[in-house]
């Protein structure tokens, strides 16, 4: 086990992609499942406050520690074994989602939950039920998990394989290694119909499972993980188009994911896509300097995948080709990918967008005011209309993009000092109870972290998230873990 108390050695730890900064006495690097326990049986016998760490890719602030210690994650990092023929992996929770990708893909498989940040841990995704563009067709990470490893506040160890320790109605009972038992009711309360990563995920008959997966490590520390994989496609069709309005593009993505929809209702082979994600002309400007082939007089772009195979591939092709041309989509000066190389080119030209507004507001010095709401479809449309009229009313400057096929949109203010930061603060608070009012979510993908737990508050209310805050208490009465994070500590 390594230990740092130096603080020169532990800045690095004590602050994530958001900008957000904290402070703690020591950053623990256990290097096995062993090692956890020991720091968390003394931590927790102390009553020290403790917070995992991942990579620190996080947009929340979850892995920024406010005092006690730091736990990361970092030495945890084996790959320990790929199954081809059952189609699973297993790994610790320090593996970088990148490298998990291209070992599975080496077996000619794929993890389908493709966050867009590449660098972040594994154990990292599983605690904020990350998801990305082709949560699109295949849904988020809890869908891929089969097995966790865990190990609680009291340093007691938890296996959980999906379907073994099921909820009878609302009572929930998690048995530990050593048979330890512990028992929470699962209050009832309506979770969005939409894409979600706010608080715990409760329901009636849930699977144990799913309490831990996106609960921000303030219930347990994940050190082995069971993903599911999928076969590797024969060939993806990926493009961005390049649109004359934002009306044409969204009408675009509308169109595709109602016909994705019902291919995927009828089991046809028609249009069924990967992902669809548009970036608005801010975002567009924002990226010429990197990227001086997008078209002068784009106003907006969608990127959009498509599994195919050599049966397909033409048909699939054109049956595209007709519905950009629908929609007014300029075949002319479309990016289309013909390789390897070339699709992971326009992933890249996606993923930049979110990489250099975090780097602009890091130089800027302020916290990161990106929205991650998401709505029920047929509201979308209006929803991101009113998002934009909001932000261009008050002058501030910003980027719209997202994952549209979701109804997920990342709204990203981009405040030039601290007094531009607090309008856009409130501004982003309109745009959150928007959100709920329309049946939607405040984060669908980026978690609650330490950032959000106003807007957490806001979107279940007090008392159920007094309700929350009792589930946490079963399995960590001294609440060491993640203290500041999803439930603000006035309401711990």
């Amino acid at each position: 086990m390594i230990i740092k108390t130096s603080p020169d050695e532990i800045q690095n730890y004590i602050t994530d992609a958001s900008n957000f900064r904290g402070n703690c006495d020591a950053v623990y690097i256990p290097e096995s499942a062993d090692e956890v326990q020991e720091i968390m049986r003394e931590a927790n016998e102390k009553k020290t406050p403790v917070t995992i760490s991942g990579n620190g890719t996080g947009l929340a602030g979850a892995r920024v520690p406010v005092g006690g210690i730091l736990l990361s994650t970092e030495k945890l990092n084996r790959v320990i074994g790929i199954n081809n023929k059952e189609h699973y992996i297993i790994t610790e929770s320090g593996v970088i989602l990148d490298n998990l990708q291209k070992e599975v893909n080496g077996h000619k498989l794929l993890y389908p939950p493709d966050p867009t940040e590449w660098n972040c841990f594994i154990g990292g995704t599983i605690a904020t039920n990350a998801s990305g563009e082709k949560t699109f067709k295949y849904g988020s990470t809890r869908n891929f998990v089969e097995e966790l490893q865990l190990i609680i506040a009291d340093g007691e160890i938890i296996h959980l394989k999906r379907g073994a320790q099921v909820a009878k109605g609302n009572e929930l009972k998690v048995v530990t290694d050593s048979g330890k038992t512990y028992m929470t009711k699962i209050p009832d309360i309506k979770m969005p119909l939409v894409k979600n990563a706010s608080g715990y995920f409760l329901k009636e008959g849930m699977d144990a499972i799913d309490l831990f997966i996106g609960s921000e490590g303030t219930l347990g520390i994940v050190t082995r993980i069971k993903l599911r994989l999928v076969d590797f496609p024969d060939n993806i069709l990926s493009s961005v188009i390049f649109f004359d309005s934002e009306d044409n593009a969204i009408s675009f993505v509308e169109a595709a994911r109602e016909i994705s929809y019902k291919t995927r209702r009828e089991g046809s082979d028609s249009i069924d896509a990967l992902a669809l994600e548009f970036m608005d002309k801010n975002c567009l400007d924002f990226l010429k300097e990197d990227y001086p082939r997008i078209p002068a007089d784009a106003k907006a772009s969608v990127w959009f995948e498509q599994e195919t195979n050599e049966q397909n591939d033409e048909r699939l092709f054109n049956e595209w080709a007709e519905l950009i041309s629908r929609f007014n989509g300029n075949t002319e000066t479309a990016w289309f990918a013909f390789s390897a190389k070339d699709k992971r080119n326009l992933e890249e030209f996606r993923h930049l967008v979110s990489s250099k507004a975090n780097d602009f507001i890091a130089k800027k010095n302020v916290k990161k005011l990106g929205t991650d709401v998401a709505v029920p479809d047929e509201y979308f449309r209006d929803f991101y209309k009113e998002c934009r009229r909001l932000v261009e009313t008050s002058g501030l400057r910003f980027i719209a993009y997202g994952h549209f096929g979701n109804s997920h949109l990342h709204l990203n203010m981009l405040p030039s000092d601290e007094e531009e930061y607090i309008r856009g603060k409130e501004l982003y608070r309109q745009i959150c109870q928007n959100a709920v009012r329309l049946k939607g979510t405040i984060s669908a993908e980026h978690g609650i972290g330490k950032l959000k737990t106003e807007y957490l508050r806001m979107m279940y209310g007090e008392d159920n998230i007094r309700k929350m805050v009792q589930i946490k208490k079963v399995l960590d009465p001294n609440l060491i873990l993640g203290r500041g994070t999803l439930f603000s500590t006035d309401i711990l």
